[in-house]
């Protein structure tokens, strides 16, 4: 007899192994390879659903929905024009989702001067097997540096809750320094912003080595 969940574990990685990277990187601080891939909705929605569901994200993404609702929200991310939603991988392991978006263009460019470039960032670990384990920082870095690499942005920002002391924490480890609190429609947040310059001077410098994809 077929072991029904044994046999859709093994189909989802192979499928998850044969998805395009739009950036990989080798993180040497923690000889792990990083990459990201774009949602692919047939591959990933079950994973965020429950990620996104997890007791250490809802607090903070408020996207704890039934699934047929939470699929429209989903959606909703990928026909936005200014955003790229991706998952994030650990030697080929989805365990992390990620936002990349036009600053100007999102409601963030309300509480500060955005320059066309600019580019912002949201992220959350999955599994909760991951957390705690230093993955964060090298995570952050990896995708800081794809937005600067991909785009011609001189600045990237970030505008974490402020009650999570956790993640203002490794978006400072990463190069973001904060600019004060603002006032968003879903939560009270701390902009942070990190320098092209100071980012590659001090941060990523002989952190990682770009991959093929």
């Amino acid at each position: 007899m077929t072991d029904a969940p044994a046999t859709a574990t093994a189909n989802a990685a192979t499928a998850d192994a044969g998805r395009e990277y739009a950036y990989r990187v080798r993180d040497e601080t923690i000889d792990r390879t990083i990459a990201f891939a774009e949602v692919d909705p047939a591959l990933d929605v079950d994973r965020l659903h429950a990620w996104l569901g997890s007791d250490h994200v809802k607090p903070y993404w408020q996207l704890d929905l039934p699934k047929p609702a939470f699929r429209a929200k989903l959606d909703e991310k990928l026909a936005d024009d200014h955003l790229t939603p991706y998952v994030g991988l650990l030697d080929h392991t989805p365990m992390s989702y990620w936002e990349a978006y036009r600053a100007a263009d999102d409601v963030v460019a309300t509480c500060y001067d955005a320059a066309p470039e600019d580019r912002g960032v949201h992220l959350l670990i999955g599994p909760p097997e991951y957390l705690g384990h230093g993955h964060s920082i090298p995570l952050l870095r990896a995708m800081t540096a794809f937005q600067f690499r991909a785009t011609g942005a001189t600045r990237v920002v970030s505008e974490p809750d402020v009650r999570n002391e956790r993640v203002i924490h490794v978006f400072e480890r990463c190069g973001y320094e904060p600019q004060g609190r603002i006032d968003l429609p879903d939560k009270e947040a701390l902009l942070m912003h990190c320098e092209r310059d100071r980012f590659f001077d001090t941060v990523a410098e002989n952190a990682e080595t770009e991959v093929g994809r």
